[in-house]
């Protein structure tokens, strides 16, 4: 079946009042950044691909609001070219590879792609008083940089990078590459380690230094005979890319600002690279082929034997602002660090992650329980994981995809839950919980950086950026509540809930990090540092109103939603007994743990979340909803 799409319309826009706003310095005027419509280029969704398109809609929205932040914040920096190398040039990438997500989530519902996205990614700075060169993405493949057709070949292909401004001013080969200064004393000025907040050295005032990349080739193995022109093109295009990444390099020695040679010239390499990468990944499965695994790990490069400029993806400890994290899959990657662990693969948290709870004001506000309101308690014991029951799969988000998470889930509850489980194989399983509920309880593991873990070298680890110990809990509470306005009624069985959102910007964002002796304050987008004898916690708090129809929804989110103010359930809702997941930890001291995510979400702690299946059977729920009902605390 297909179903008419009408979501977000995607269509050209300017960006918020906010984002224009936003760090203006009051000395240039900020323009705002213009993007093609894409909701109406696509036509008739299938209904297989509903969530996935969704998803990319609303990721192309952010991206393009977290663009105006960036240039709103960056009005009167950089060279002719800043807006373009350090903005609108990553813009044009990431909405690249975001639009190849929704043609891909096309064909695998079997269904034809929509023509002509690739040529939707480019956008441009409109109302620019700066007089910064803000790209032309209406002349496809004229000497605009990076801007032909639509990032398809990344505009590397034939070098279109080449003739962007000022990349052939003279400077290409003005002797800067070798010009003394590449051992002059800021290669190693004793500040790289200092956790990249400001080693002196930023501007790109030193060597030109040379670009490294992983290597890709040996990564593939065999080819298949009908992928290989595809496959050897592609290859070739990753060499040119850092080829020209190189000759930038070369030309820029002294631009620039505090981030110039990441903004520039790494991130938009990095997010070529991506892109390339996913056409490697579809050229095997167009030819009937396993794709390699975790390519998209390798797109990120780092500058040796130059200057750093505080954030080239080197050894620089926390590497505050090191920006390498992204993948092509939407991450901004603008902070992501690097942590120093396993040989520079990890990326992220940063310093600026972390925050002194004892610095937190209170700030936990709960309804008042009204006189109709149900005040009961039922709690389930499900264990702590004891058994290590992990995998990286989401049967809600990503049924049939093994590795759907790309981050590694702690279990609790149902045992057999995986990317192939299905109502019925649920019910037939064993449980972790001692009342025999069957229902699946999972969230993404925590870590304690520094530390080999199992999956060092697999999916959902350290293939995909996610490593260090995993830590197990030394408390799991699992509590359904009342509601402060209005009696519950039963949540139906195979009820889906998702809280929180794996993706940084994303909608309905509940991550709730606090510490013991101190859960009157939680905290969103930080993690807690706790003081000596306190422990993390992490609270899930599930949306507790249910639409009295629908067991899950395209988005697994417009079923459900949370209470009002004052607690009460918006119209067309009825209020099922609130789950809370309460997960208590031992953490390491400092800022060394973080919790999994996706790759190129940087293990931001706002990207916290937590799911959950109910497969109750009537008289279980019933039990609930009678205790809850009543005023009693049961378990």
């Amino acid at each position: 079946m297909f179903t008419a799409l009408a979501v977000m319309s995607s269509g050209l826009t300017a960006g918020t009042a906010d984002a224009a706003a936003s760090g203006a310095s009051g000395t240039a005027f900020a323009p705002t950044i213009s993007c093609p419509s894409v909701a109406d280029r696509l036509g008739q969704v299938p209904d297989r691909a509903q969530a996935e398109v969704e998803r990319n809609l609303q990721l192309l929205e952010s991206q393009i609001a977290e663009a105006n932040r960036r240039l709103a914040g960056s009005a009167g920096q950089g060279g002719p070219n800043f807006v373009q190398n350090a903005i609108l040039g990553p813009l044009r990438d990431k909405r690249a590879a975001t639009l190849q997500r929704i043609q891909i989530a096309f064909q695998r519902a079997g269904a034809q792609a929509p023509t002509g996205l690739q040529g939707l990614a480019g956008c441009t700075a409109q109302d620019d008083e700066t007089g910064n060169n803000n790209g032309d993405q209406g002349n496809d493949d004229q000497n605009n940089g990076d801007q032909n057709n639509g990032d398809q070949n990344n505009g590397d292909q034939n070098n279109g990078d080449q003739n962007n401004g000022n990349q052939n001013n003279g400077n290409q080969n003005n002797g800067d590459q070798n010009n003394g200064n590449q051992n002059n004393g800021n290669q190693n000025n004793g500040d790289q380690g200092n956790d990249g907040q400001g080693n002196g050295d930023q501007n790109n005032g030193g060597a030109a230094g040379q670009i490294s990349c992983p290597d890709v080739a040996d990564r593939l193995g065999q080819i298949p005979d009908r992928a290989q022109a595809e496959v050897q093109r592609n290859l070739q295009l990753l060499e040119s890319q850092i080829a020209e990444a190189n000759r930038r390099l070369a030309g820029s020695a002294g631009q620039g600002g505090p981030n110039f040679v990441q903004n520039a010239i790494l991130g938009p390499l990095r997010d070529k690279r991506a892109a390339t990468l996913q056409r490697i990944q579809i050229a095997f499965q167009r030819a009937g082929a396993q794709a390699p695994a975790s390519l998209r790990t390798l797109a990120t490069c780092e500058l040796r034997n130059g200057n750093p400029g505080n954030g080239n993806g080197g050894n620089n400890g926390g590497g505050e602002n090191n920006g390498d994290g992204g993948n092509g899959n939407g991450g901004d990657g603008e902070n992501n660090g690097n942590n120093g662990n396993g040989g520079g693969q990890t990326r992220g948290p940063v310093p600026a992650d972390f925050v002194d709870i004892r610095s937190v004001r209170p700030n936990v506000r709960t309804p008042r329980t009204q006189q109709n309101g149900s005040r009961g308690t039922f709690s389930v014991d499900c264990g702590r994981n004891e058994g290590r029951i992990f995998n990286s799969d989401n049967v809600i988000v990503a049924p049939g995809v093994s590795n759907g998470a790309q981050h590694t889930h702690d279990y609790v509850g149902n045992e057999s839950t995986n990317n192939q489980s299905t109502n019925e194989s649920l019910l037939a399983a064993s449980t972790t919980c001692r009342n025999g509920d069957k229902s699946t309880h999972y969230w993404p593991v925590l870590r304690a950086l520094g530390q080999e873990e199992f999956d060092a070298n697999r999916r959902g680890g350290g293939l995909d950026l996610n490593v260090g110990k995993i830590l197990t809990p030394v408390a799991v509470q699992i509590t359904f509540k009342g509601n402060p306005t209005g009696k519950v009624v039963a949540a139906p069985q195979f009820l889906r809930i998702i809280t929180g959102n794996a993706r940084v910007g994303g909608a309905e964002a509940n991550a709730g990090w606090t510490c013991t002796g101190f859960e009157n304050r939680q905290l969103t987008d930080k993690y807690p540092l706790c003081p000596r004898g306190s422990r993390l916690v992490r609270v899930f708090d599930f949306q507790s109103c249910w639409d009295g129809q629908n067991v899950d929804s395209a988005n697994h989110r417009t079923h459900v939603t949370f209470p009002q103010a004052d607690g009460s359930c918006p119209q067309g809702f009825q209020p099922i007994p609130a789950l809370e997941h309460r997960l208590v930890y031992n953490v390491p001291q400092g800022p060394n743990f973080a919790v999994d995510t996706f790759p190129e979400e940087l293990h931001k702690p706002v990207t916290d979340h937590s799911d959950f299946i109910n497969l109750m059977n009537e008289q279980q729920m019933g039990r609930v909803v009678d205790c809850i009902n009543s005023g009693r605390r049961c378990r």
